[in-house]
């Protein structure tokens, strides 16, 4: 996709910055799938990684780089991959509850019906959600790459592209970040 394409109603896709956080005490940049995944996806839908990190499941590491990101006028959206499991080292959730503005609970809902289909109640596990943190969009995917492929492909890029009908996040930034 370029910035030129348009949807029948007119609209000019608009490219956002997107940040990627992979969670996890055992990947390194060589090993690390699932934040290919989510880089590959993202840039082949026309958006822009604008930072990328590895970090070990600790809570508060975790959300301090999650508030520098939400901070950071230049990051649109924040990605995370890794710690949405039910383990003791499982923290992203936790991480990022306090930073939360307004939850968007239907994210997790519709990715657990989706991932149902896939892996049946294995999925009860995931803790994928979504959240506005002060005007960023931010989603905790969980650490496998077919979490991620499920989540990325059927949520968040028709979410993130301002085509998307009848609504979507990418046209509600703007508002979202107004308020904020």
């Amino acid at each position: 996709m370029s910035s030129a394409q348009q949807s029948p109603e007119g609209k000019a896709f608009l490219p956002l910055a997107i940040a990627i956080l992979t969670v996890s005490d055992s990947r390194k940049p060589e090993t690390d799938k699932s934040g290919d995944k989510v880089a590959e996806l993202a840039s082949h839908a026309g958006h822009q990684i604008a930072a990328r990190q590895i970090i070990a499941d600790d809570a508060e590491t975790l959300r301090a780089q999650m508030r520098d990101w939400i901070a950071d006028p230049a990051i649109d959206v924040i990605i995370a991959t890794g710690g949405t499991g039910v383990t003791g080292r499982d923290v992203t959730p936790e991480a990022l509850a306090p930073l939360i503005s307004k939850p968007i609970p239907g994210f997790g809902e519709l990715f657990r019906m989706l991932s149902f289909q896939e892996i049946g109640t294995s999925t009860i596990q995931s803790r994928a959600e979504a959240a506005i943190c002060d005007g960023t969009i931010v989603f905790l995917l969980p650490g496998s790459t077919g979490g991620v492929r499920l989540g990325m492909e059927a949520i968040i890029i028709p979410q993130l592209d301002i085509r998307h009908a009848p609504c979507n996040l990418s046209e509600l930034l703007p508002r979202i970040r107004y308020e904020h």
